[in-house]
């Protein structure tokens, strides 16, 4: 099951502050914990929302609105997509995470991540089956089929 465990954005992650170095050493310790173990797909961290964007959408249409935006609590800082055995592994990862120093409240949140396996066979059509197959080995660098890396 893959996971993601996100980090809350805070007033010095929108100010685009870096943490202190021993943060991101001990960053750098969990980040090297979890590809020893196997389970780290990935792991990034976010510029503040001054350099992003939200779209909203009103009467069918779509707009942009951009960054920065005024409530920094409900903002994201990074995130971890870890791939374990359960939810309960996924929380044990998500408690490893080192804390800044003054970190108060919910910092992370650990969410499942919908996988195609998720859906009973017998609801997906056919065709749309298959293209979601094709879709996530183009992503993989194989084929649907397994036989390897598309164009090589």
């Amino acid at each position: 099951m893959k996971f993601m465990i996100v980090g809350r954005g805070n007033a010095a992650t929108e100010a685009g502050e870096l943490p202190p170095q021993q943060v991101v050493d001990d960053m750098h310790a969990y980040n090297e914990a979890l590809a020893k173990a196997g389970v780290l797909l990935a792991a990034e961290g976010l510029h503040p929302s001054s350099q992003g964007a939200q779209i909203a959408y009103s009467g069918g249409r779509a707009s942009v609105i951009d960054g920065p935006f005024a409530e920094t609590k409900e903002l994201i800082a990074g995130f971890w997509l870890i791939e374990v055995k359960s939810r309960e592994e996924a929380v044990e990862w998500a408690l490893r995470v080192p804390a800044p120093p003054g970190c108060e409240g919910v910092g992370l949140h650990v969410w499942r991540v919908f996988d195609p396996s998720d859906v009973p066979e017998a609801s997906l059509p056919e065709e749309e089956r298959e293209r979601e197959q094709a879709l996530r080995a183009r992503l993989r660098g194989g084929t649907a089929d397994g036989t390897g890396p598309i164009g090589s």
